[in-house]
C-alpha cells in the first residue's frame, strides 16, 4: 500500500494486493495532474495501446472547497471508461470490474447525477419542453441523445459500483477497510498496513491548476477577443477552449473552463472585472470555473438560451449539493432566444444549436465599427460533418427536419466571420480540421486539441499562445477611467462630482507582476485605488496572503491616521492603480465626509479584510456598504451573542477579541477566536439550528446583518460552507 500526494487536496493511493489505485479527491483537471505525474501512463496488450490509472475515487466530504469544485468526477471516469477501455466491449482491459467510488452517501448522489447531467443534459422529452421549446424540436433533441448513447441514456448507477461511507468505516474488500477519522480524513487499513489521507484544503487555499500560465497585458478595447484557452480535458500544458469578449471596455467570458481565475490573473483581470459569462454547454471543460464566478461579491451575467441554462444548473446544483434556485443569487440570467440576433447592450449575439450529446449552443458575435459589422463565432463542440451526416440524414430515424438541418447547420458553420475559433478535437462529439477547408474566414483559430496542429491543419488555420489578444475594433477612449468614476461615486455618493475629480486627477501606474506598491513598515504616501488587476496584501508573520481586485481602496486608514503598514502590498499580475496623493484625499474626506464616521468605517473594513470570510474577493466597495451597517458588541463570559444583542434580527457575529465556544448537546466541537465567526445558522434557518454559542471569555466582536450578507455571493457560499463542515463535524453526516 503507497500514498502519493499529487496537489493540495489529491492524493493517489496504490493498493495493488486488492487490485485498486484510489484517486483521492476529484477538483478541476485531477486527471492532467495524474497524468504530469506519471501516475497515468500507456501501456500495450494484445496490439491495443491503451492508458492504465485509477480504477477507484474517494469524494471529499464536501462538495466545495474555498471557491472549488472538490467532486468533479467526470474526466477522471471518462478516463476509466475509454481511455483505459474499462467499459468497452472487447478491450483487453475490460475485466467486468465497474470504477469503484466511495463516499458519504449524499455525495454519491450528486456525483451520480451530476455524471448522469455532464454526459447526457436533460432527462427527457419533458424537461427539455419545460424550456418552451417547439414539440418537434424536443422530439430531435431526444432523438439526437439516443443516437450518441446507443439507443438508451444509462443512469451512473449501473455504470459504477458506489459504496457509501456514511459511518466511521466501511470494508472496501475482504481484509481492506477504509475508515473516516474527521471531515475528509481517512485511513485505509489492510492488515497491518495503513495509509491516512487528508483531502482539506488550508484555509485561503485554493486547488492548483496544473500548469503555470505566462503573465500577460491586454487592454480594455472596444470590441475584442483575448484568447485563454486552446485545449481540452486532456491537455496538460493549456486550459480548455474558451475566450475572453471585450465589448465597450466590458469583459465577457465565453464558457468557464477548470482553473478559470488563475486564467484571469495571467492576463491581469481580477473576478470583479468580469461582466457574465456566456455559456455554451455543460461539459466540465468548459463548465468547471462556475463555482469560481459564483464566488464573486456580485451577481455575474449568464447569457444562454434557457435550454442550454436548464442543462448547466441542474448539473451544477448536484455537484454543489442545492437547490436550482439557489444561484438566482448568485447570477443574473439573461435569457438569449435561439437562432436570432439578441441585443445585449449594443453587442448583437446569435446562439444556434448545436448537435451534442448535451445540450450545446454556439456563439455569434457581431458589433459595429467605422469599417462595418465585425463578426466572431466561438465554435466550441461541434461534431464533424461526417458524423452530423450519420446522424442527421442517414441514421434509420432521421426526419426530413434533420436532414434540412444538416444543410442548414453545416453551411452555417462555414459562413465567413473576421475571427473564428473552431473546435477540431475530432472522434464523435468533436470538429475536423478538414471540413473548414472551404472557409474563408479572416483569421480561423484551431482549439480544443491536445496536440500539435499537423502541417496540413496549418494550410487550413492557425495556433495562437495563452493571452493573445485580436482587436477587431479599437478602443477611441480610455475606459478605465469609467472603473474609477464608477469606484468614486459608489465610496462618496454625496460628495459632488466636481469634488471628487479631485480624485480622479491622480497618476494612473501600470505595474508589472511582482512590483511592491508598499512596504511593511513604512507610511503609507497616498492612496490607491484598483483599477485593474490582482493585487496582494502579504503578511510575513502570519502567513496571510489576502487579494484586492479592481475597485478596492488601498491606505485608506493609514492615510487618514498616519498609522505604519501593517502588510507589504504587490502587485499579483499585471496591475495599473490610481495613486491619490496623501494631501489632497485628506482634504476631500474633510470636506466631504464626517470625518469620525469615515475613520469608524476605515477602521471595521481593515478588520474585514483581514478575515477569511471577508479577506477575497470582496472588494472594497462592498466591505465600506458592511462596514456602515456593522455594529460592535460585547459578549459577557458565559452568554451567547444573541443574548448579548437582544435583537430578533439575524446577523452574523466576528470575533475581533476573545474567544467562544460552539457545542451541540453539551458538548465542544469548536472554538471561535479572533477573526472567526459564528451564527451563520441563524442566516439560512429562522430561529437557529443545531448549534449552541456561548462566550469562554468576554468577547469583543462585530455584529453584521444578514440581509446584507446573503446579498454578496462569495460569502454566501463561504458561511454555506462553513455550516456543511460544522454540521458534518457533529453528526458525521453533510447538511441534507
Amino acid at each position: 500500500m503507497e500514498s502519493i500526494p499529487v496537489t493540495p487536496g489529491v492524493t493517489y493511493v496504490r493498493i495493488p494486493e486488492h487490485g485498486l489505485f484510489f484517486l483521492c479527491g476529484s477538483p478541476p483537471d485531477a486527471v492532467k495532474h495524474l497524468m504530469r505525474r506519471g501516475l497515468i501512463s500507456e501501456r500495450s496488450e494484445g496490439g491495443v495501446t491503451y492508458e492504465i490509472g485509477p480504477n477507484a475515487i474517494l469524494l471529499s466530504d464536501v462538495p466545495v472547497q474555498n471557491g472549488g469544485f472538490a467532486n468533479l468526477a467526470e474526466f477522471p471516469i471518462l478516463q476509466m471508461f475509454y481511455r483505459q477501455g474499462m467499459i468497452l466491449p472487447g478491450h483487453p482491459n475490460n475485466k467486468g470490474v465497474k470504477p469503484l467510488v466511495v463516499g458519504h452517501t449524499r455525495g454519491l448522489a450528486s456525483l451520480a447525477e451530476a455524471l448522469f447531467r455532464g454526459t447526457y443534459g436533460l432527462a427527457d422529452e419533458k424537461e427539455v419542453l419545460e424550456t418552451g421549446v417547439d414539440p418537434a424540436f424536443a422530439a430531435e433533441v431526444i432523438r439526437e441523445k439516443l443516437w450518441f448513447s446507443f439507443g438508451s441514456l444509462r443512469r451512473s448507477e449501473e455504470l459504477l459500483d458506489l459504496i457509501s461511507l456514511d459511518g466511521e468505516e466501511v470494508e472496501l474488500k475482504p481484509g481492506l477497510l477504509l475508515k473516516r477519522t474527521g471531515v475528509n480524513q481517512f485511513v485505509f487499513e489492510s492488515g497491518a498496513k495503513r495509509v491516512a489521507v487528508d483531502l482539506n484544503l488550508a484555509p485561503g487555499q485554493t486547488y492548483e491548476p496544473p500548469f503555470r500560465l505566462g503573465r500577460s497585458r491586454i487592454r480594455r478595447e472596444y470590441f475584442s477577443v483575448v484568447h485563454i484557452g486552446e485545449g481540452d480535458g486532456w491537455d496538460t500544458t493549456r486550459p480548455c477552449m474558451g475566450s475572453l469578449l471585450q465589448f465597450q471596455g466590458k469583459n465577457y467570458l465565453i464558457d468557464a473552463g477548470p482553473n478559470i481565475l488563475e486564467s484571469l490573473e495571467a492576463i491581469g483581470l481580477g473576478l470583479t472585472e468580469i461582466e457574465g459569462v456566456f455559456q455554451t454547454h455543460g461539459h466540465d471543460d468548459h463548465f468547471a470555473g462556475l463555482p469560481s464566478l459564483a464566488m464573486s461579491d456580485h451577481r455575474l451575467k449568464f447569457f444562454s438560451t434557457r435550454l442550454v441554462r436548464s442543462s448547466v444548473m441542474k448539473k451544477m446544483a448536484a455537484l454543489m449539493g442545492v437547490p436550482e434556485r439557489t444561484f438566482g443569487t448568485t447570477f443574473e440570467f439573461k435569457e438569449l432566444t435561439a437562432e436570432v440576433w439578441n441585443d445585449v447592450e449594443g453587442l448583437m449575439v446569435k446562439p444556434s444549436w448545436s448537435p451534442h450529446p448535451v445540450e450545446t449552443n454556439v456563439f455569434t458575435f457581431q458589433a459595429n465599427g467605422d469599417q462595418g459589422p465585425r463578426t466572431y463565432s466561438h465554435w466550441a463542440d461541434i461534431a464533424s460533418f461526417a458524423v452530423l451526416k450519420k446522424l442527421l440524414v442517414e441514421a434509420p430515424d432521421s426526419t426530413q427536419a434533420s436532414k434540412d438541418l444538416y444543410g442548414e447547420f453545416t453551411r452555417f458553420l462555414l459562413h465567413p466571420a473576421d475571427l473564428k475559433k473552431i473546435d477540431v478535437g475530432g472522434g464523435m462529439i468533436h470538429g475536423c480540421t478538414e471540413d473548414f477547408l472551404p472557409d474563408s474566414s479572416g483569421k480561423l483559430v484551431l482549439a480544443h486539441i491536445a496536440r500539435p496542429p499537423t502541417p496540413r491543419e496549418k494550410e487550413i488555420g492557425t495556433s495562437v499562445d495563452f493571452g493573445v489578444q485580436d482587436v477587431l475594433i479599437p478602443a477611441r477612449q480610455d475606459y478605465r477611467l469609467r472603473v474609477i468614476e464608477n469606484a468614486l461615486k459608489t465610496y462618496f455618493p454625496l460628495a459632488p462630482a466636481w469634488e471628487r475629480e479631485q480624485l480622479l486627477n491622480g497618476i494612473l501606474q501600470d505595474c508589472s507582476p511582482g512590483t511592491v506598491l508598499q512596504k511593511k513598515g513604512d507610511l503609507f504616501e497616498k492612496v490607491l485605488l484598483v483599477v485593474g488587476g490582482v493585487v496582494e496584501a502579504v503578511d510575513g508573520t502570519t502567513g496571510r496572503e489576502t487579494r484586492f481586485s479592481a475597485g478596492s481602496l488601498i491606505g485608506e486608514l493609514h492615510v487618514l491616521t498616519g498609522r505604519l503598514s501593517t502588510q507589504t502590498w504587490r502587485a499579483r499580475s499585471f496591475v495599473t492603480v490610481l495613486e491619490i496623493p496623501k494631501l489632497v484625499y485628506t482634504v476631500f474626506i474633510r470636506k466631504n465626509t464626517d470625518v469620525e464616521e469615515q475613520l469608524r468605517v476605515a477602521q471595521v473594513t481593515l478588520t474585514l479584510q483581514e478575515t477569511a470570510l471577508f479577506g477575497d474577493a470582496v472588494s472594497s466597495v462592498h466591505l465600506t456598504r458592511l462596514a456602515r451597517q456593522a455594529r460592535a458588541l460585547e459578549v459577557a463570559a458565559g452568554q451567547s451573542p444573541e443574548q448579548a444583542a437582544g435583537s430578533p434580527d439575524p446577523f452574523l457575529f466576528l470575533v475581533e477579541e476573545g474567544n467562544l465556544v460552539l457545542e451541540f448537546e453539551g458538548q465542544p466541537i469548536e472554538g471561535v477566536g479572533s477573526g472567526g465567526f459564528c451564527g451563520e445558522e441563524s442566516l439560512f434557518f429562522r430561529g437557529g439550528g443545531n448549534i449552541a454559542i456561548r462566550a469562554d471569555t468576554p468577547t469583543r466582536g462585530l455584529m453584521i446583518p444578514a440581509r446584507l450578507l446573503l446579498s454578496i455571493p462569495i460569502v454566501g457560499w463561504k458561511l454555506l460552507e462553513t455550516y456543511e463542515r460544522r454540521l458534518a463535524a457533529i453528526t458525521g453526516v453533510l447538511i441534507q
